[in-house]
C-alpha cells in the first residue's frame, strides 16, 4: 500500500490505526512475517474499529467508515480551501487527487484473501456492522449519519476524480475538521495552550419556537443574516430581564444558521486574556464565528472587561471580518454603576472620565436589544401556545388559573417560567 505517499493528507489525528492495517495488507502473505503476528495484528485492527463504531456511532463498512472520518478531520490546505466555498483552483487539485487515488486503494481492498491467509474469518463483521442505539459519544446522530453516508458515496464513485467531486462537495456542504462537523464550541486552556472544543449536544431551539418579541428577534435576525452574506454587521447586545429568551435566542441561531456557515464560540469573562489566541485560530477560516459570552455583566473590581473592548474595537489589530461578539446579560451597561458615579459628578472632573470609562464597553455594541418580562396577557400567550404545541389540552381556563400559582411561586411572568410550568404539565401528566 502506499499510506507513505501521502501528499496533503497527512498528520491524521487517529491515524495510527491507517497505518497498521496497511502494514497488514500489504504483508498478510509475505512469508518472512510471523503468521501469529499477523493474526494478531489483524484482530487488533478489528477491536479498534469496533471500538471506535461505539465511540462515533458508526455503522455498515467500519473500514469505509474509519477512511471517510479521516478524510473529514484532517484539515490541510485543499480541505481547508474547499470548506464553505466548495472546489478551488490551483495546483493543489492535482496533489489532493494523487492522495485521492491511494485512499481509492484503500476503499477497494479486499478483505477476504486476508481472512483467508491468516484464518480470521471474525473480520467480517467489520465489513458490514450493525450499531446499535447507543448515542455516540463523539459525534451526535446528524453527524454520524453524514459520515456514514460519505463512506458508502466514497466507496461507489467509479474513480479517483469521481471520488475527489464527493468529497469536495461535502467540505463544501459540511466543512472539515472540528468547525465543519459541529455548530457550538467552548474554549479550555491547558499547558499545551488555548483549545476550541466542540459542544457535542446543543439545544435544537429555532427562533420561531420562541413566542413572543418578535421585534427583537427581527433585529437579531437581520443582524445575523448581513454577517453570514458578508455584508457589514455589528456586534450585539442582548439585554434584559431574567428568563425572557436571550440565551435561548443564540442557541436558535446556531441552529438556523449552521448550514450557511456559522459556528458560535463560547467564552467566559475569566477567558478573556484567551480572546487573542482564540481569533488567532478562527481569522482565516472560511466560516463566519460568533463569540458568544453568556450572562455578561462586570462589578466594579472586575477589569477583565478591559480585555473585552480592546477585541471589540481600539487595539491596534482590527478585527477579522468572519468574526463578530454577541453578548446576553441582565444590564445594560454592562459594569455595575454606584450611586456615587453620579453624585460624584457635580463634585469631581474626573468622575465623568470614570463614568464614561464604564459606559465605553456597552456603546462597542453597535446593536442593541431590549428583552423585557412579559406582561399578564403576554405571559398567558406564550402558556397557551407552548400547551398547544405540547400537546396539553386542559380547559384555557383551567390552564391560565394553574399557570399563575406556579408563577407566584417560581420567579414571575418570564417566558422561562412559561416554560417550566409546561415541563411540569408534561412531567405530571406522564407520572399518572
Amino acid at each position: 500500500m502506499r499510506e507513505r505517499e501521502l501528499i496533503v493528507y497527512r498528520d491524521f489525528e487517529d491515524g495510527e490505526l491507517l497505518y497498521d492495517m496497511a502494514w497488514l495488507m500489504s504483508h498478510y502473505d509475505d512469508p518472512e512475517q510471523s503468521v501469529e503476528k499477523l493474526r494478531i495484528t489483524m484482530y487488533d485492527c478489528l477491536h479498534k474499529l469496533i471500538d471506535e463504531a461505539g465511540s462515533y456511532g458508526f455503522h455498515g463498512n467500519l473500514w469505509h467508515t474509519y477512511l471517510a472520518n479521516l478524510l473529514v478531520n484532517n484539515e490541510n490546505s485543499y480541505s481547508c480551501g474547499c470548506e464553505v466555498k466548495g472546489e478551488i483552483t490551483g495546483t493543489i487539485n492535482q496533489a489532493a487527487l494523487h492522495d485521492i487515488e491511494i485512499f481509492r486503494e484503500l476503499f477497494e481492498f479486499d478483505f477476504k484473501p486476508v481472512m483467508d491467509q491468516l484464518g480470521v474469518p471474525g473480520f467480517a463483521m467489520a465489513l458490514d456492522y450493525d450499531a446499535s442505539t447507543r448515542e455516540s459519544k463523539v459525534y451526535n446522530t446528524r453527524i454520524c449519519g453524514r459520515i456514514c453516508e460519505l463512506a458508502e458515496q466514497l466507496a461507489a464513485a467509479v474513480d479517483a476524480p469521481e471520488m475527489k467531486e464527493v468529497l469536495t462537495n461535502f467540505y463544501k456542504d459540511y466543512g472539515v475538521g472540528k468547525f465543519g462537523l459541529h455548530k457550538s464550541f467552548r474554549v479550555t486552556h491547558d499547558d499545551d495552550g488555548v483549545h476550541i472544543v466542540p459542544i457535542l449536544n446543543i439545544a435544537h431551539v429555532k427562533l420561531d419556537d420562541l413566542v413572543g418579541y418578535e421585534n427583537a428577534k427581527r433585529k437579531l435576525k437581520n443582524n445575523t443574516e448581513s454577517f453570514v452574506m458578508g455584508l457589514k454587521a455589528n456586534n450585539c447586545l442582548l439585554y434584559g430581564d431574567a428568563g425572557t429568551g436571550k440565551s435561548s435566542c443564540i442557541k436558535a441561531i446556531a441552529n438556523e444558521y449552521y448550514g450557511r456557515g456559522l459556528r458560535v464560540i463560547e467564552i467566559y469573562k475569566h477567558q478573556f486574556r484567551d480572546l487573542h489566541d482564540v481569533i488567532a485560530q478562527i481569522k482565516k477560516r472560511n466560516y463566519k464565528f460568533i463569540i458568544y459570552m453568556d450572562d455578561l455583566s462586570f462589578e466594579d473590581f472586575e477589569t477583565e472587561y478591559k480585555y473585552l473592548k480592546a477585541i471589540i474595537e481600539g487595539g491596534l489589530e482590527k478585527r477579522p471580518a468572519n468574526v463578530l461578539i454577541y453578548a446576553t446579560s441582565n444590564r445594560r451597561h454592562l459594569i455595575r454603576e454606584s450611586s456615587e458615579d453620579n453624585e460624584n459628578l457635580s463634585t469631581d472632573l474626573h468622575s465623568v472620565d470614570t463614568v464614561q470609562e464604564k459606559l465605553s464597553l456597552a456603546y462597542r455594541f453597535g446593536v442593541t436589544i431590549y428583552f423585557g418580562s412579559p406582561d399578564k396577557r403576554q405571559f398567558d400567550d406564550i402558556v397557551k401556545a407552548l400547551a398547544a404545541r405540547n400537546g396539553i389540552l386542559l380547559p384555557e381556563e383551567e390552564l391560565l388559573a394553574e399557570a399563575h400559582k406556579w408563577e407566584l411561586n417560581h420567579g414571575g411572568l418570564s417566558g422561562r417560567t412559561a416554560t417550566q410550568f409546561i415541563d411540569y404539565l408534561l412531567g405530571a401528566h406522564m407520572s399518572t
